[in-house]
Formats: structure tokens, C-alpha cells, sequence
């Protein structure tokens, strides 16, 4: 029996314990939130296959039902719109994920807020609030012993820290493995998607994804949320991305009058409902975050210790992979620590092993996401005019935008060699 101390009470960190539990080994999350629903992340995710395989591995059947309930209604394609709204091209759900009879190899939009809920609720009392993590050390028996900043610590036999792109843990850790400020920014906004909305905003922005491309540094994202029982709880997430030059410094510092104020002047030329929407969402709902990537490291000799999610490869949330890629994570380390548990492979060699693969698909997926805020973010007339007459082509031609596109989501999600030699699930 081999117990595992998890630093972080995300979504990697949180399934994680569910895996864990569910094949025999025990497992507890420390969690530096006082409570639990002192996080304000009431956004949608785009949970893609790698991410359903993943929950679906991690999850007894109860969770992976309530994950199924609760997930948003699918559908709506992928929008390259201009800023006065004409449409370049609408990629179709079918290309970006074919449809497949398999619920574990789907894509759903998800809210964040909702799914964590789902997590907590079926670990109990194996989360621990107010737990600021503070540092580690390795007890006699080489055993990690991590400190908190009350005073208390907990040793186990393997220590994970799934605490962040900020992670202390790692920071330790793995001093070398260091991130990158993107001198990119992403300001959030929140707009009810209620009947009043739905009489003025154009029916393209209140279905599926969306890109509004403009020839400037800064780009619109946006994506409804649309439950599939109605619960009045329906809401279009946007987000501004912008490069940091293009707002006042320590945006985040700012509230959410002046960032929407902001926002406002540099999009004056935008049509009016894109206008009107920044407007109408509530400043409570509108926040400022910088966009950091980790930096890729050399390889290093596997301990017991060792991190996922965003505290080894963080990215900005542009591709849409971070969440996908912790879960993923957090199913192949559960299924190297439960091979360990029943005596089938040694601590170390079973770490390592997650550890080699880890960084190969998850630097993977911060290369997709710094490519495609590259792409964003140009503002070269050569560039935007080349884009945009190629869009204009394949919004012609299906077969055209499946060549185009049929990649662009399903390449990063495509199971791994282990997930269809060796799937487990929890039981």
C-alpha cells in the first residue's frame, strides 16, 4: 500500500485523488483555499476527448454521470468571424471531433465552477482547506514530508504537486523547470445569456466558439454555455486577449469598470453588437489575468516527488488545453501508482515512466497554445489578408476546411498509445 499527498485542489489534483482511490490507494488533496467555494472560476472549459477519456478513467460511475448531466449542449462549430461580423468560415462539430458512439471520446462544453463541484463532492473529507503549501522535505526513510503554513505537515509516499503555474512545490523542486511571461493578456467577461440578451445579439455569437479577428494586436474569443435542461443559468464566456502593450500595466489591479472602459476604446471600430455585448456584461463577471508558459526543461531523475498540470507545463488557455492536459495527467499517474500498489512496477521506475511521457504531449500542447496566440495576436496586413482570403475558400469547400482544420483539435486529443494498449478505469 503506498499513500500519495496531492498539493492543489484543481481539477488535475482533485481527479487525480479519484483515480487514486478508486484502485486502492489512498490519497489526500490540501487545498489553500479557506473553503470551498472561495474560487471564483465560474467559466466554461472545453473538456475534448483526451479530457472525457481521462474523467472517464479517473471517475467512479456516479461522478462520470454527474460530469455527463451537468455538461453543457453541444454543437454550434467554430466561427473565424471579421470585426463587423461577416463570417470568414464556421467550422463544423464533425470536423473538429468526429462523432464517435463512445461517451469517453467526446467533446463538452463544461462549467469550470460546476465541474469542480462534481470532484469535491465525491472526496469528502480527503480535501483539507486553508493549506498553503510552504516547502518539503525528506524524512529519514526518504520519505517527502511536506510543511504547511499553519504550522502542520503530512508525510507520504509520494508527494505531487498539481499547485499551478505558481507552484511552490515545483519551484523547489525543479528550480530550473521556469515559465515565460507571453507579454499577452486575457480579460475575462461574462454575459447572461437570457431572452433580453438573445433579442439583439447575433445569432452566430450565441451559438458554439468563436474568433473575431481583427488587424490589430487583441482578438475576441467567444463561447456560449448553454445547459441542456434549461436552469437559467446560461451564459456566453468572452474573452478579450490582447498583447500587455495594449492596456495599462498590472491589469489585474484594474476593476471590472475600468477594464470593460478599456476594452471599449480599442474597439470603437467593432460593430455595434460586439460593442453592446462588452457593455452588457456585469463588472463583477469581467477580470484581468497575464498569460505565462512554462518553459520546456531538460530532463531530470525521477524522486518521489513529482507535479502535474499546470505546475510542470503551464500555457495560456488559448487551444483550449490546459484542463485537458492536467486531466490527462492525472489519469497516466494513476495508472502507473496503481501498478505500484499491486507490485507490478518499483516507485521510482513507475514515476519516471509518467514523468518521460508527461512532458512530451504536455510541452506538446504549450507549443499549440503559443502558436495559436501568435497567430492571434498578428497584426501584419500581409498576414491578416492571406488568412482571410483562405478562410474565405474553405468556407466554400468542406473537404477544403476538413484539410485545414480537421487537425487543428483532434491531433492534440488523439489517444496515446497507452490509453488504447492499457485503459484502466476506476471501479
Amino acid at each position: 500500500m503506498i499513500n500519495v499527498v496531492i498539493i492543489g485542489g484543481g481539477i488535475g489534483g482533485l481527479a487525480l485523488a479519484h483515480g487514486l482511490r478508486g484502485h486502492g490507494v489512498e490519497a489526500a488533496v490540501y487545498e489553500r483555499d479557506a473553503h470551498r467555494d472561495d474560487r471564483l472560476d465560474r467559466y466554461r472549459l472545453a473538456i475534448n476527448p483526451a479530457g472525457s477519456r481521462s474523467l472517464r478513467a479517473c471517475l467512479p460511475d456516479r461522478q462520470w454521470q454527474a460530469f455527463l448531466d451537468t455538461a453543457g449542449r453541444p454543437g454550434g462549430g467554430f466561427g473565424f468571424l471579421q470585426s463587423d461580423l461577416r463570417e470568414l468560415v464556421v467550422v463544423e462539430d464533425t470536423i473538429m471531433y468526429p462523432d464517435v458512439p463512445d461517451p469517453a471520446e467526446r467533446s463538452y462544453p463544461v462549467d469550470r465552477h460546476t465541474l469542480r463541484g462534481i470532484l469535491l463532492d465525491g472526496l469528502g473529507d480527503t480535501v483539507h482547506y486553508g493549506k498553503t503549501f510552504d516547502r518539503y522535505e525528506h524524512a529519514a526513510d526518504g520519505r517527502p514530508t511536506a510543511h504547511f503554513a499553519d504550522g502542520t505537515s503530512v508525510t507520504g509516499d509520494v508527494l505531487v504537486g498539481a499547485d499551478g503555474i505558481n507552484s511552490r512545490l515545483r519551484a523547489q523542486y525543479l528550480p530550473a523547470a521556469t515559465r515565460r511571461d507571453t507579454h499577452a493578456l486575457g480579460v475575462g467577461l461574462k454575459l447572461p445569456l437570457d431572452h433580453d440578451t438573445r433579442t439583439w445579439l447575433p445569432s452566430r455569437l450565441g451559438q458554439g466558439m468563436n474568433l473575431i479577428m481583427a488587424a490589430a494586436p487583441y482578438f475576441l474569443f467567444t463561447s456560449a454555455f448553454e445547459r441542456q435542461q434549461p436552469a437559467g443559468d446560461d451564459y456566453l464566456l468572452c474573452a478579450f486577449v490582447a498583447r500587455d502593450d495594449q492596456l495599462p500595466a498590472h491589469p489585474e489591479r484594474l476593476d471590472g469598470v475600468q477594464l470593460k472602459a478599456h476594452i471599449a476604446n480599442l474597439v470603437t471600430d467593432w460593430h455595434p453588437a460586439l460593442r453592446q455585448l462588452v457593455d452588457r456584461c456585469p463588472p463583477d463577471d469581467v477580470s484581468a489575468f497575464p498569460f505565462r508558459a512554462s518553459d520546456r526543461p531538460a530532463p531530470w531523475s525521477p524522486s518521489r516527488v513529482t507535479v502535474l498540470g499546470d505546475a510542470m507545463h503551464g500555457m495560456p488557455p488559448t487551444g483550449g488545453n490546459g484542463a485537458n492536459t492536467a486531466l490527462r495527467d492525472a489519469a497516466l499517474l494513476t495508472r502507473q501508482l496503481s501498478q505500484v500498489a499491486r507490485g507490478q512496477l518499483p516507485l521510482l521506475d513507475a514515476i519516471g515512466a509518467y514523468e518521460a511521457e508527461m512532458r512530451e504531449y504536455g510541452f506538446e500542447a504549450v507549443d499549440v497554445a503559443m502558436e495559436t496566440l501568435r497567430q492571434g495576436l498578428t497584426s501584419s496586413p500581409v498576414d491578416m489578408f492571406l488568412s482571410r482570403t483562405w478562410f474565405r475558400f474553405c468556407n466554400l469547400s468542406a473537404p477544403l476546411r476538413r484539410k485545414t482544420f480537421g487537425d487543428s483539435w483532434a491531433k492534440v486529443s488523439a489517444p496515446r498509445e497507452w490509453e488504447i494498449t492499457a485503459p484502466i478505469h476506476t471501479p
